[in-house]
């Protein structure tokens, strides 16, 4: 039976953990890969799905898949 609680009708439409762009910068051979996020920090994610040098998703530690190459812009408000 559909529970009928708005909220958690609302909590199951938004997936779960946040996703982030990244540059991966090689695959590791052991199923992880070496990846740079945008401010600078170097994390390791699982998975090789996305060659040394392109961008990928990457949600909960995980590589998802590549991500667009777009142009980046910086407004100050």
């Amino acid at each position: 039976m559909a529970t009928t609680n708005i909220w958690q009708q609302f909590k199951s439409l938004i997936p779960e953990g946040g996703r982030t762009v990244v540059t991966v910068t090689a695959n590791n051979g052991n199923g992880t890969s070496t990846a740079t996020l945008r401010d600078g920090t170097v994390v390791v994610v699982r998975g090789e799905t996305v060659g040394a040098g392109q961008k990928a998703f990457v949600q909960d530690g995980e590589v998802k898949g590549a991500a667009p190459e777009l142009a980046q812009y910086e407004a100050e408000v």
